[in-house]
Formats: structure tokens, C-alpha cells, sequence
């Protein structure tokens, strides 16, 4: 996953803005998009992340080809393709629209000193299939180009997870979250760490108003994060979360 993705993330669910903001600790990602569009949000534009950073990483290529059907792409994300206006398929198209469409803009502040990251996640995206008919295979490639510095950052230091278990979780956009944090977290961890409640809500779940409902899904994903990491050394307590050093669930 790209490192700037694990450190904050995107919306979970719609947004009522064409603007939002996500913060851990002197780390801020804002998001913003044109009016007309929107802002990705929910699983598949974290599926489309996960798979655009694991090509990208293994092809070393900026521009990469989808699939010769809408199918074929879909089943390399995990999803069965169903039509109809509430269906996968409208809602994917809908989502890699609002993803590649975005402007993500990260910066770090510690007081003292200052530093902003302007990342624009693709130059150009084509797309030629018929969502109609989603077995067809279109007559020209559809493929995306990544925005160079966006490929630069993947290649050097991409954050490794496991795309299969993701699959299992799908259901979950927190859980994914929780689980790509977890995994590099932990990697890097070198003594007890504990993060107290707001700073999880203010990286985590910005969205949820009210902190006992945050608490109450942040539990809730970790525990699903935890099936698929079992080694990770985590502690949800009344104040916060404890993160002990911990197996590294990818090995690199």
C-alpha cells in the first residue's frame, strides 16, 4: 500500500464535502475533488489502491493494463462483477472515477519545521470497456498511467501487505485500514508504544461524531485486522491501544 495511504486514510463512508482531512499526530492528509465528482470512498478505492501499488511494485511500470475485460479486472480485485444501478459494476466505475480524479495533499508539521507532499495518484486513465457487457473484452487496452513522482514513492518505499487476506475483510473499509496500519506499524516498532483514543479517532475515524461509537468500531476491525495477524501484539484498553514489538507479519 502507498505509505501515505497507511499513515491516514481515505473516507470511509460518503462524504458530505468535496473536502476532508485525516491526521496522526504531525502527519495531515487533505483530500479534495471536483464539486461534480466527489471523493472516493469505502473498499474499492482502497481494493484499487492495494492492487495499483502491488502491480506498480512488481511490473516497475507507471502505465499498467486492467484486464482485457471489466471481469477479468474485477476478479483481480475480489469482486463479482453484478449490474444494475446499486451493482458492483456502477459502483467501481463511480469509485475509480472519484479516485484518479482527486488532488491528496500530506504534510507534516512539528512546530519547528515543515513539509508538504502534493500527490496526484494518475496522469491518464483509459477505460474501454462496456459495463454492459462485462465479459467482453474492449477493443483497446484500458490501462492507467501513474503520475511519476506517485510511481517514484511506490517503488521506494511501499508499505508490503498481503492482498489475499485483504479479500477477507472487504466488507470492512476500518478493518482494512487497521490491518495495512498494523502491518507496517508493527514492522518498524521497536519498544511499547501506547496511543491514546483521540489520536485513533482523529487518524481513524474522523467520520464517526460521537467517541464511544468509534471505540466501539475501531474494536470491532482490529479484531478482524487480528485474525489476519494473529502475531501482532495489540491491547485495546479504556484509554487507548497498547502496540508491543511483534513478528513482522510480511517478511522483506
Amino acid at each position: 500500500m502507498a505509505k501515505a495511504m497507511v499513515q491516514a486514510t481515505i473516507p470511509h463512508s460518503k462524504p458530505n464535502t468535496a473536502y476532508f482531512e485525516r491526521e496522526n499526530g504531525i502527519y495531515t492528509l487533505t483530500m479534495s475533488a471536483p464539486s461534480k465528482i466527489g471523493l472516493p470512498y469505502g473498499t474499492k478505492p482502497r481494493l484499487l489502491l492495494l492492487w495499483l501499488t502491488t502491480q506498480a511494485v512488481k511490473t516497475k511500470k507507471r502505465t499498467l493494463v486492467l484486464g482485457d475485460s471489466l471481469s477479468e479486472f474485477m476478479n483481480k480485485l475480489g469482486l463479482a462483477p453484478t449490474g444494475g444501478r446499486c451493482g458492483s459494476i456502477t459502483h467501481l466505475k463511480e469509485q475509480m472515477k472519484r479516485l484518479f480524479a482527486c488532488s491528496i495533499t500530506c504534510t507534516r508539521d512539528d512546530g519547528s519545521g515543515w513539509a508538504v507532499n502534493n500527490i496526484q495518484i494518475a496522469s491518464e486513465a483509459n477505460f474501454w470497456w462496456n459495463p454492459q457487457e462485462p465479459d467482453q473484452a474492449g477493443v483497446w487496452d484500458s490501462t492507467i498511467t501513474l503520475n511519476e513522482d506517485f510511481f517514484e514513492s511506490l517503488i521506494s518505499e511501499a508499505v508490503p501487505i498481503d492482498m489475499r487476506l485483504v479479500g477477507l475483510i472487504q466488507g470492512s473499509p476500518m478493518a482494512i485500514d487497521v490491518y495495512v496500519w498494523l502491518t507496517y506499524r508493527l514492522a518498524h516498532l521497536k519498544k511499547t508504544t501506547f496511543i491514546p483514543w483521540p489520536l485513533l479517532h482523529a487518524q481513524f475515524g474522523s467520520q464517526i461524531v460521537r467517541r464511544d461509537n468509534f471505540q466501539r468500531n475501531f474494536r470491532e476491525a482490529l479484531h478482524r485486522a487480528c485474525v489476519l495477524y494473529p502475531e501482532a501484539k495489540v491491547e485495546p484498553t479504556k484509554a487507548g491501544l497498547t502496540l508491543r514489538p511483534s513478528r513482522r507479519h510480511i517478511a522483506c
